[in-house]
């Protein structure tokens, strides 16, 4: 079967998150990864994996800790999650994105041992887009003799189909309130729901977070004897300003020079540093101080506080979709414009989100704001968006699309600047527009 095949049947299949109005939603659990998992000879099993979890970063820490671990020589899979442009992203080999040929035949083995289970009656309905992708990933993985995956959860942790791997480290990313209608309404019970990918007497690598989140960590590691790794010895000092720092890791000095732009990835690098040490000294993977610092230079993660040039308009994406990460972005356009404002935004956001704090947020920033529709069951209303400008007194106009939005945006920025955010769809489909052989990304 063909990769647009396996295009048109995997778009087919409903979104973990959406359910029709009047239809139950569905349920999480690991039996059905399990049960298909095991038809498919167990393939997780053929290598050891990092499970990474949390509310923002967890992409950023993913890419960066696999990106050092390919630079010291080590096969390594990596599985993320959403993508920005192409569904093949999300699985890839030594930075490699897993090709439409081998995506299309893995994707049709994953499909048609699922559907043979429901047959039989072993599985009650086929898995989920997301648990259909995280077996492909494992399959393609173990056909590929990865060394060790990263895997990026993708929602929660406990009940998050990529936990059915038994890591060899766990880390926690920020944890703030995003998905409350599933995980929970408090930082407390989204927290537990994270810490789900811990195992005991094994390792934690985190950094200290909200009060809330702290505990939650420490009342679990101590239930299951988990031990703490921290990453503060790999924050920069406090003196040390600008994207470029120095900390000392493995008995050397490592120049930290990373393309993720903003202070908040400092956390995420350390983060993806403190793993990477662990690897090292505990499991005895070939990690060198020059791995390190040469796997964040060559890290590539597209979308965050991303900077194009085009049409002479300078263009900025973040994916930043929840109130934590649009705090994020707002202090890292301070640190990128300096003292100059950005124009014009582009935004739009799944209806889920806090829509009226996120604009409060962001909003005022702008001169103006140009509300775009994005392509999901889930999207915001456009006159919501609408509304949640008016409400901050900034100027909004909604376009009928993201190239309309583009458009509008470029003429009103005049060659200043624009910036793209409030939803990986958004910030996606805007990239591959933008992109498209014309632009100078830098």
């Amino acid at each position: 079967m063909s990769y647009a095949a396996a295009l048109e049947q995997l778009n087919a299949m409903a979104p973990e998150l959406y359910a029709k109005p009047g239809q139950p939603r569905r349920k999480f659990s690991l039996d059905e990864i399990r049960a298909l998992l095991e038809a498919l000879g167990n393939p997780q099993k053929r290598f050891p994996a990092v499970l990474i979890a949390g509310t923002n970063g967890k992409g950023s820490t993913a890419s960066t800790l696999a990106s050092i671990l390919t630079a010291a020589g080590v096969r390594t899979g990596l599985f993320t999650s959403p993508h920005l442009e192409r569904v093949n992203e999300r699985i890839r080999v030594d930075r490699a994105e897993i090709g439409d040929d081998d995506f299309a035949r893995t994707f049709f083995c994953v499909h048609d041992a699922a559907q043979a289970l429901v047959l039989a009656g072993k599985l009650p309905q086929l898995p989920s887009y997301f648990e259909l992708l995280t077996a492909q990933a494992f399959l393609h993985f173990a056909e590929a003799d990865v060394e060790i995956a990263v895997l990026e959860v993708g929602l929660g942790g406990r009940l998050d189909a990529t936990n059915i791997v038994d890591p060899l480290l766990s880390v926690i990313t920020d944890i703030s309130l995003d998905h409350t209608e599933w995980l929970g309404d408090t930082i407390t019970a989204i927290t537990r729901e994270k810490a789900g990918i811990l195992r005991r007497s094994r390792a934690m690598v985190t950094l200290p977070q909200h009060p809330e989140a702290n505990q939650a960590l420490g009342e679990i590691a101590i239930e299951l004897d988990v031990r703490g790794v921290s990453a503060v010895p790999y924050m920069p000092a406090v003196n040390e300003v600008g994207g470029v720092y120095s900390i000392e890791a493995l008995g050397a000095q490592i120049e930290v020079d990373s393309p993720l732009k903003g202070a908040h990835q400092h956390r995420n690098l350390a983060l993806a540093i403190a793993t990477a040490v662990e690897l090292k000294d505990r499991h005895g993977f070939p990690i060198t101080p020059e791995a390190i610092a040469k796997g964040i230079r060559e890290t590539r993660w597209p979308g965050r506080l991303e900077r194009i040039a085009g049409n002479g308009v300078e263009w900025i994406l973040d994916v930043a979709h929840n109130p934590a990460g649009v705090w994020a972005l707002r202090s890292g356009l301070r640190g990128l414009l300096a003292e100059r404002q950005p124009q014009v935004l582009v935004f739009g956001c799944l209806r889920d989100k806090p829509i009226a704090e996120m604009a409060q947020i962001l909003f005022p920033l702008f001169e103006q704001v140009i509300v775009a529709p994005i392509q999901s069951a889930r999207a915001a209303a456009v006159d919501d968006l609408l509304a949640a400008a008016r409400a901050t007194g900034t100027p909004a106009t909604a376009a009928g699309s993201v190239s309309e939005a583009l458009r509008l945006a470029r003429e009103r920025a005049a060659g200043g600047t624009v910036v793209i955010s409030g939803s990986v769809y958004l910030v996606g489909e805007a990239r591959a527009l933008l992109t498209d052989g014309k632009s100078e990304q830098r």
